[in-house]
Parts: structure tokens; sequence; C-alpha cells
């Protein structure tokens, strides 16, 4: 099995998701409040499955299991990382994610650290990255009060920035924001404030202050400072390196020769279109696309115009 693994995944509607993932990648959404696309995922709320070769039909977490070879005999037991592609149309909760300790004793889960590649922004978009309490005190006191405007940090957002979002970092995404997301695979998310907006039902949506409280960091969130290299017809940047993952862009201007550095790689083809050649074998790829590199895969090339986000452990 040495073919590449493309994978097909679910679409998750949101009380905040549009309609940009048509727009901007062709995907068929299920509705105009499409928040979420779980590219490449293994987690049980949204698994991705193959599309190709003789693991054609099967879930991406049944492979992890049953054929570990694939991901060089792996430590963990669940698949650590999970890609997803979010479109904020309205403000995200503030919200906040707890780190593997506390998430494993309380969800039975991983925790949550994460980073954005912003796919699209808006003029004048922002974000929400960090708060300006100075203890824990004040910041219970400050979201006991909703004294928003003097908790939280706004910060302005463009297209192609980067932000690295530990467990433990208060953040919100607003609108007119898309973003490639690389994260831990996890699905637990602390929810400290929704503005106040009602569900479908005309009810609030439950929030977690005192799970929040327990894992907020006090201490200002440090974004990664991304590095460049550039290799003949590859630019690459590597955007964040951490025990959790590490995640590079590769804009690619020709044809382009890799070699395995990791058991696996996570790919996501960000823009452009061209082809994948590895074992023989020609595969096109364009703008939307999302596969796996097992580690049969040992020497692959790349050819056309394209911009990857390619991760892995």
């Amino acid at each position: 099995m040495t073919e590449p693994l493309f994978l097909q995944s679910t679409m998750h509607e949101k009380i905040w998701g549009g309609n940009r993932l048509r727009k901007l990648f062709n995907y068929d959404i299920p509705s105009e409040t499409t928040g979420e696309y779980w590219a490449i995922s293994a987690h049980p709320n949204g698994p991705s499955t193959v599309m190709n070769g003789p693991l054609a039909g099967q879930s991406l977490d049944q492979i992890y299991r049953d054929f570990p070879e694939l991901f060089g005999y792996p430590a963990s037991p669940v698949f650590p990382l999970l890609t997803k592609i979010l479109d904020a149309n309205e403000w995200l909760s503030v919200q906040v994610h707890p780190d593997d300790t506390y998430a494993l004793e309380h969800e039975g889960e991983l925790g949550k650290t994460e980073c954005w590649y912003v796919l699209h922004a808006d003029p004048g978009a922002r974000i929400i990255y960090g708060h300006q309490a100075q203890s824990r005190e004040e910041l219970a006191e400050k979201i006991a009060d909703g004294d928003w405007n003097q908790l939280l940090t706004y910060t302005p957002v463009q297209t192609g920035d980067f932000f690295y979002v530990p467990s433990g970092t208060l953040h919100a995404i607003g609108p007119g924001i898309v973003i490639l997301e690389t994260q831990q695979s996890s699905d637990t998310t602390y929810r400290v404030y929704d503005f106040d907006r009602l569900d479908d039902l005309g009810n609030p949506r439950p929030l977690h202050i005192n799970q929040s409280l327990d894992v907020l960091n006090i201490e200002k969130p440090q974004n990664s400072t991304p590095s460049h290299v550039r290799i003949d017809h590859l630019f690459l940047t590597t955007l964040v390196s951490n025990p959790f993952f590490t995640v590079e862009k590769w804009d690619i201007d020709g044809p382009v020769t890799a070699h395995q550095t990791a058991p696996y790689s996570l790919v996501s083809v960000i823009d452009g279109a061209g082809s994948l050649h590895c074992h023989g074998q020609e595969y096109p790829i364009q703008k939307g696309d999302h596969f796996i590199l097992t580690n049969a895969i040992s020497e692959w090339a790349y050819k056309g115009n394209l911009s990857l986000i390619i991760s892995h452990t």
C-alpha cells in the first residue's frame, strides 16, 4: 500500500458559519451556515474516509488502528492530529481549550493546542488572542462582571497571517475570516462568552466558566516566529514546531522532489494545481485537496504551481 491516502471528510454546520467553503474551495456545503470542514480527521465526531486505492471506503481512525505500519508504528493510541478549514461568518464564542492532563482527566480525550493559517480575511477583520487580566483573581472578576471590553485583547488579521494558539489561550475568530487550523485531535471547547446570542430554539448556548477558569493561562500568548528557506522551486516556511506538531507552508513554482523526514505527513492544497508523483504513479492535485503521505512513501515529487500546508508530529 504505497499510495497516498486521499480523503473525503465531513462538513459541520455552525451558528456562526457561512458559505465561503463553497466560494473559495468549491466544496459541496450542506447549508449557508457551514462552519467547519474536518479535512483530515480520525476523531469520532467526524472521521475522514479514504477515496482511493485498496483502502477506499475505510475511515482514517480504522486505518490508523488496523495498519499501524502506514504511520511508522506510532506510540499514540489515537491519531494525534486534526486539520480543519473554518469559515467564520460571525464571531465564534470566546473560548479556551484544556491541555492533555486536564482533558484526559475530565473529558477522556486529548487536550487541544492548535494553530491557524489565515486563508482569507475581510478588510478590518479581527480575532481575540489573549486577555488583559494580570492575575487569576482579576480574570475571574472580569468574567463574572462581563467586563469584556477591559478583558479581551483584539488583534487585526490579514490573509496569510499565522497564529499559534496553545492550550489555555483565551481566543475567538472574528467575522470575515477563513482559516486552516492544525490541532491536536480533540473536540473539547470551553466557552467563556458567546455574545449573548441564542440558538435556533431561542436558548443561549452553554458556557463553561468553572472549567475555563481551571485551564486559562494568565500569561499573554506568544506567537511563533516563522522561518524561511528557498530551495530551487520550493519556498518553504516553517510556521511552528513544538512537541505537538510541526506545520510548514510549501510554495512551489516548478518540479520539487522531497524525501521522508517524518513517519507520515498531512497535506492540504490551499492554492493552485499540479501533480503528485510517487512510486511511479501520478496523482492530479488542486486547491481543496487533502491527503496523507504514509510511512510507505519514502520519496515523492510535486509539479505545478502549488501552495501546501503540511503537518506532522
